[in-house]
């Protein structure tokens, strides 16, 4: 009967562990920055009493034209943080799209591109997800400071759902978990209102333009 000693375990044990991180997708990608974190999907809505004021941001997209999110307000803004680089980004990407084409004009559509090496890179993405909407071009990931009450700056993916206002209604940590949950949190938010009684939370609500 053939024993395996300890020195033949530590080659199966370090191929064991690269497989784990590479089922992780996201959530164990490293950088020189440190761990991506990955949430569950879960939706977090916010009451309309206790959400924080208007979000200004404003950046270059990959097609170097100059946006604003003060210019989306007057309806629901959906901002999809993602990276061409990133698995739960690839897997989510035709619901996002899918949500923007279903909304039409109910909700503006923004993307913040980071951590890609180069405009080109983050392109070739929108191109194989036949994206079109918008993204601003943020390879450090500075733009997402803009979020920093709401969602970490390791998060990836992550949905947030603006208000007409520009107020952050609800946040999606992780993989979006459908088109239809989108779109159903993104009606809900435009449902609220300035002025309505807040949506309860739950894992599925949705957003989007």
């Amino acid at each position: 009967m053939q024993t395996t000693t300890p020195s033949r375990l530590i080659p199966r044990l370090a191929a064991a562990l690269a497989a784990l991180v590479l089922l992780a997708g996201c959530g164990l990608s490293r950088t020189n920055s440190g761990g991506w974190i990955s949430g569950d999907g879960q939706v977090d809505q916010i009451a309309v009493a206790q959400r924080g004021p208007a979000i200004d941001l404003s950046g270059t997209t990959l097609e170097g034209k100059q946006i604003s999110l003060a210019g989306t307000r007057g309806r629901p803004t959906v901002v999809n943080v993602w990276g061409a680089w990133c698995g739960d980004c690839i897997a989510e990407a035709g619901d996002l799209q899918k949500a923007h084409a279903q909304l039409g004009n109910q909700a503006s559509f923004v993307g913040i591109d980071i951590r890609d090496a180069s405009v080109d890179q983050a392109k070739a993405f929108q191109r194989a997800h036949r994206i079109t909407y918008p993204s601003i071009y943020s390879p450090g990931g500075e733009a997402v400071l803009a979020f920093a009450h709401s969602v970490s700056p390791q998060t990836i993916p992550a949905t947030l759902v603006l208000d007409a206002q520009g107020r952050v209604a609800a946040v999606i940590r992780g993989t979006l978990p459908s088109t239809l949950t989108l779109v159903e949190v993104v009606q809900a938010v435009a449902a609220n209102g300035p002025s309505a009684s807040p949506v309860s939370g739950g894992a599925n609500a949705g957003a989007a333009s």
